[in-house]
């Protein structure tokens, strides 16, 4: 396949570019290089230096490529920043991408698979979260990626638009060559690998009153190698089918503590935490179910356990920082 991705030389896009690359399709990323650097780009891609809003930009390389997909990435994801500036959410990740899809529409290009999230659920009434929950965010960032869904359902229906939306949860752990690291860093696997490198004093949990077993938030981690496969077989399932909307986790909730304990655990070192108050739209257990993506779509997680996702990060933050 020739396939265009956005968001490429980010942590997650960039994974699914290589892992697409390694299984022979071809490659272009785009990307505004805004939380990123030219040398996070995967090596063997093509590169094309370009924000999604510039919509005459975007037409011009899809009339270029005639890609058989694209694979949207590219967002701002801080759930604590967007709500501070919501304006920020709004503007990148809903309005940006309407500027992609009608550069889709405008060229003929008619599949994408859309980097969603759990965060479209809000404060979930059971778990594990399936798909026909609820949708009620407690954060802009989750309502700047449910809007991107609604927009999504009217294009299926109106121009016949074939799209994958994958609602996934906490992406964690490295293959060979690339792994998580954000700057500023605000994701508690490679903040707590920061302490036990040295290069952080010590781990802040943010509030620890929750109504969880051990008061801390529980998520759902999913491994970046697992999450490709699904995005791979997501495009290719489009070629058959027009719409799907899938969770997509390894069905187990581990607390901000178990992590902690996890890493304790991978690492052999001693991991100081300071307790914090709560951030504001924090939910306090997100787990996913993903009986749909594993029926619908064949997928199977391959590494659910969490200490084998965090020795494999581990492993990439020892080599980045050697």
């Amino acid at each position: 396949m020739n396939v265009l991705v956005t968001g490429g030389a980010g942590y997650i896009g960039g994974t699914v570019a290589t892992i697409l690359m390694q299984a022979g399709h071809q490659v272009t990323i785009l990307d505004n290089l805004c939380h990123s650097k030219r040398s996070d780009l995967p090596a063997g891609a093509a590169f094309v230096e370009a924000d999604i809003a510039d919509r005459p930009r975007i037409e011009s390389l899809l009339r270029e490529l005639r890609p058989d997909g694209v694979l949207h990435f590219a967002a701002l994801i801080e759930a604590g920043e967007s709500m501070q500036k919501p304006e920020l959410y709004f503007r990148n990740n809903t309005a940006s991408t309407l500027s992609l899809l009608e550069a889709m529409l405008a060229t003929g290009v008619n599949k994408l698979v859309f980097s969603s999230t759990a965060a479209v659920y809000g404060e979930p009434t059971s778990t594990p979260i399936e798909e026909t929950a609820a949708l009620a965010p407690t954060n802009a960032y989750g309502e700047s990626k449910l809007l991107v869904e609604h927009m999504l359902r009217w294009f299926h229906r109106i121009h016949g638009f074939r799209y994958a939306s994958l609602r996934y949860f906490n992406v964690a752990g490295a293959i060979p060559g690339r792994g998580e690291a954000h700057e500023p860093e605000t994701h508690i696997i490679p903040l707590v690998l920061d302490v036990a490198l040295g290069r952080r004093d010590k781990i802040f949990i943010f509030g620890d009153d929750y109504l969880t077993p051990d008061g801390t938030c529980i998520r759902d981690y999913i491994h970046v190698a697992d999450l490709a496969d699904a995005h791979i077989l997501a495009l290719n399932a489009l070629a058959n089918r027009d719409r799907m909307i899938y969770n997509l986790g390894n069905g187990n909730g581990f607390s901000v503590k178990q992590v902690i304990e996890a890493a304790r655990r991978v690492t052999g070192h001693p991991i100081p935490v300071e307790i914090k108050s709560r951030r504001d739209g924090d939910p306090a257990r997100l787990v996913a179910s993903s009986e749909q993506a594993k029926a619908n779509l064949g997928w199977q997680p391959k590494h659910p356990d969490l200490d084998d996702i965090l020795a494999s990060a581990w492993a990439w933050h020892q080599h980045r920082h050697a």
